[in-house]
Parts: C-alpha cells; structure tokens; sequence
C-alpha cells in the first residue's frame, strides 16, 4: 500500500469540507412521458455530459477537484467515468483496485476511510470522487468495467454479479449515480456477462438509473432495450466521418447520429435516449491516422443539435486530452493527443455546450418532439435542417446557414415571433412577429458554408 501520508494537508482539508458540507442531489428518474429525465423533486433534467473516462486512474484529487469545478461552471452535469479500465487498474497513489485482477474481490481496506491516510484505497478515492461531484452538482455516470474485460473473457457471470453486488450496496446510497453498464462493446458479446451485472445492479439498487454504453455506430437498443434493468439508451454514434464509415458489421450512418436516435424512438417500449459519444474536439477523424483532419467545435456542436432535435433527452461532449486525461511528461498518448487536459478545459466546444444548455432550459424542453415536417427544404449530410417543437415553440437548426423554409401553417396560435440563436455565443436576435400562414423563408446571418450553424427559435404569440 502507497504511504499517503506523503499527501499535502490541503487535500485530507478538502475531503473534510466534502464531507461536512456537500448536501444531496436529488435521484434522478426517468419521466411519465418515457423521454426526458426529470429528478425526484419533479424538476426537469436536460443530461449534458462529459467524457471523464480515466478520471480515476490519472487524476489525483486536488485535480479532481479543479476538473469538476470548472465543467459545472461551463454547464456540464454529468461525468462519465470508468470504474475499471482495465482489471489492473491502479489509482495515482498506487492502490489497486483489484486482487488478483477479480472484479469479484475489490481490493478493499478495513475502515471505509477516504480520509485517513492509513486506511484508504482505491474504492475510497472513488468514494472521494463521487462526493466532490456532488460537492460540484454533478452526477456520475459510473462504467463498471470497460468492455475490453469482458470481451477478453476476464469476467465470468459469477465474478460480474458479485461485483456488481459490490457496487449496489456501496453506492446505492449516494444520490449522484448513474450506472452506465458496458464500454464501447457490441451488446451481443458475452451478453450474458451485460445481463448479469444490468440484471444485479437492478436487483439491489433501486435508486438510481442504468444504461448501456455500446460499440461506436450501435445503440443499446439493439440489444437491451426491452431489458428490465435498462432505464433509458444510449447511442455511441463515433468517430468516422461519412467517407470513412465503410465496416460492414455497423449501420452506415456516417456522421448522421440524429438517425441512431431516431431508430431508438422508434421502438417500443419507449426509452429516453442520448448519444453519449460523438466525435471528440480535437480527435483525428476515424481515430487512427493522426495525419486525418480533426474535429472541430462546429462539428460538436452539430451533433448536438442534430441529435437533440431527434429528440434526444440530452448529449454528451468529449475532448481527445480530456476523456484520456493527458498529462505533462506522459509517453502512453493515444489518438495524437497533443495537449495537456487542463489547456484542453477551456476548448471551444467544451464552453459551447453551455449554449446548448441554455437554450433548452429557457423553454418546456420536456415537451418536445422531433418535428421535421414543418421543414419545407431539408436536405441530405450537412443540407439537412433538424426540427424540434415544443409546447409554445419551435427550433430549426442550420449547420450550414442555408436558408429554411417552414410551413407556418403548423404552428399553434395565429402569430409568432421569430428569433436567431446564436451556437457559439448564446446571443437570440429578433427577426420578426409574422403570421402562421403560408410558407415562410427565413436567412440565416451570414454566408452559406459549412459551420456558419443557426438555430431558428419561433415563438408562440
């Protein structure tokens, strides 16, 4: 066991003033109309997530600290975060979360302590973590163990439902969880290993919600989604653009991750649903070829109105040095991360998601459906313009600035007031007060090119 006692004084401070001071979040739910969530106060909940993946192994706590600080200021309310990597898995003090790499048996000290250095380990930094989230106002999206365990055969249906039995007892008291079962796996592999831990996790906590985290292009309703334990789906909808999505097992969608959404819709019995991968902030496209162009905040910000207007119960955004938390000196970098993650904290489309945020709490988002009938001239790949109606509203989004064309006839009411929102900025500019008649265009500011992206805010009078 490392000897934390070498720790500086402010950190244990820190977990005092943790302890003392953090106060519940409320348990979240899925809602009565099965697509948003909502918390157990009744309030609505729009999910705006990031990618936290190697939290635990990589960050020590004064930096846990800072990282959850700074994503509730830029209005992120979930993490998601690896509970095991791998089944060696170690924090940065040198506890081992493991003995003998059996999910079966958490290497656990005697005292549940995540003070006192000479009693804490591994399961009580991630007690640690769970409470500075809450400290923050963030929920943990917690991944049991990374798909690659599993489908290594490193887990057996024993070992995984002892484990997940570990996980309910220890967590189902804290008000800040969400299990998120799986990690980037197709469902079908070792199914019965997913089940088993859905099924346990279910079966003895009943506080909080589950989900799955599938293989890039899938969605957990391909596999789960009449599964008992699976509140509500998720899509990884990857990192491929359109030429690139060329594998023949996965549905062609290319950067289209509004359509995974919309498959999920579909299907009965209904289930809120996210996509909880796109493409990171500067990630190469297709991942391997660092030579490829990488993805910018315009694209992030496109799958995320692009998915939310299919309507999605929220999104989630990730950056290539933050969800691998890329630090001074490391040498093990994957995907050409070339930045450190607290340069990476302040990248444009992180303090974009705010205006996402924004914009859906400043109307009853939990009434929202797709709408995309109203849309007159939408198009294929970056033409298309998504459209999401509301109760007293309705939103159009231009990724492109190209004109759009909506028939006002299907609008509530006898007028509305035409605003644009500004992506990038959070600015809503007056247009006009027109009548629900007709077909109306409306021309975004600016020229048409690729990211000069808008959304059209009408408003019932």
């Amino acid at each position: 066991m490392f000897n934390k006692k070498i720790i500086p004084v402010y950190i244990f401070l820190i977990a005092f003033a943790l302890q003392a001071n953090a106060s519940p979040l409320p348990l979240l739910k899925v809602s009565s109309a099965k697509r948003y969530l909502v918390t157990s106060d009744g309030k609505p909940f729009f999910w705006m997530g990031d990618t936290g993946w190697l939290l635990l192994t990589k960050l020590n706590r004064e930096d846990m600290s800072s990282y959850f600080k700074q994503r509730k200021q830029q209005g992120f309310n979930v993490i998601q975060v690896m509970l095991l990597h791998s089944l060696e898995a170690t924090d940065v003090y040198g506890d081992s979360a493991l003995h003998n790499q059996n999910v079966s048996a958490p290497a656990v000290t005697t005292g549940n302590d995540f003070i006192h250095a000479e009693q804490y380990d591994y399961w009580d930094n991630v007690d640690y973590a769970v409470k500075a989230a809450e400290a923050n106002g963030l929920y943990m999206a917690l991944v049991p163990v990374w798909g690659t365990n599993v489908k290594a055969g490193g887990v057996s249906i024993d070992e995984a439902k002892a484990y997940a039995r570990f996980l309910a007892d220890r967590y189902k008291n804290n008000s800040n969880i969400i299990w998120m079962n799986g990690g980037d796996i197709e469902g079908d592999i070792h199914e019965e290993v997913w089940n088993a831990i859905g099924e346990t996790l279910y079966q003895y906590d009943k506080n909080h919600l589950i989900t799955f985290h599938p293989r890039g292009r899938n969605g957990s309703y391909k596999w789960f989604n009449d599964a008992s334990w699976l509140s509500f789906n998720m899509v990884q909808s990857g990192h491929r653009n359109y030429a690139q999505d060329t594998a023949v097992k996965d549905l062609k969608y290319g950067e289209d991750n509004w359509r995974y959404i919309n498959d999920a819709y579909q299907l009965q019995p209904a289930k809120p649903v996210l996509d909880a991968e796109p493409s990171y902030e500067d990630i190469p496209q297709g991942l391997h070829d660092t030579t490829q162009p990488r993805w910018q905040a315009a694209d992030i910000r496109r799958y995320a109105y692009w998915s939310i207007f299919a309507g999605a119960c929220g999104f989630t955004y990730g950056h290539n040095s933050i969800m691998q938390f890329k630090r001074i000196g490391d040498t093990n970098v994957a995907y050409g991360a070339d930045k450190n993650w607290q340069q990476a904290m302040n990248a444009t489309g992180a303090n974009e998601m705010q205006y996402v945020v924004k914009l859906m709490q400043s109307v009853v988002f939990e009434t929202a459906k797709p709408f995309q009938d109203i849309v007159k001239n939408s198009g294929d790949k970056y033409e298309r313009l998504a459209a999401l109606r509301g109760k007293n509203f309705a939103f159009v989004y231009t990724y492109n600035g190209k004109n759009i064309e909506v028939d006002m006839n299907m609008l509530d009411g006898k007028k509305s007031k035409a605003f644009w929102y500004n992506p990038r900025n959070g600015d809503k500019i007056f247009i006009e007060t027109i009548n629900n008649s007709g077909v109306h265009a409306f021309n975004p500011p600016g020229d048409k090119k690729d990211g000069n992206d808008w959304i059209l805010i009408l408003e019932k009078i």
